[in-house]
C-alpha cells in the first residue's frame, strides 16, 4: 500500500463503504472487503499522522517547542489578501482568486 495515494485510498474506502452498506454480498465477500476497507484505514490514519508530524514541525518555534496555533480560514484567507495585493479585474470577470 506504500505506492498508494492517500485521494485514491480513500475513495477505494468509500467505495468499499457503499457496497457494504448496500449490502446483497456473501459473507466471504464482506469479510475481504470489510477486511481491505480496515487495511485502507490503517492506511489513511498513519499517512494523517504523518502530515500532523510535518505540521507540528513546521509550527515550532526558535526554542523548538510547537506552538499551537488555531487555524481558521477565514482568518487565513484575510491574511493572504493582506500579504498579496488584488490585482485590479475589468468588468464581467469573475472574483476568482487565481
Amino acid at each position: 500500500m506504500t505506492s498508494l495515494s492517500f485521494e485514491k485510498a480513500l475513495e477505494d474506502l468509500e467505495k468499499i463503504v457503499e457496497k457494504l452498506e448496500k449490502g446483497g454480498l456473501s459473507l466471504s465477500e464482506s469479510l475481504a472487503l470489510f477486511e481491505k476497507g480496515i487495511k485502507l484505514a490503517r492506511f489513511l490514519r498513519e499517512e494523517l499522522e504523518k502530515a500532523e508530524k510535518k505540521v507540528s514541525i513546521l509550527l515550532k518555534d526558535e526554542e523548538g517547542k510547537v506552538k499551537e496555533e488555531p487555524f481558521e480560514l477565514e482568518e487565513a484567507e484575510a491574511s493572504s489578501e493582506k500579504e498579496e495585493p488584488e490585482e485590479s479585474t475589468s468588468e464581467g470577470e469573475d472574483d476568482v482568486p487565481f
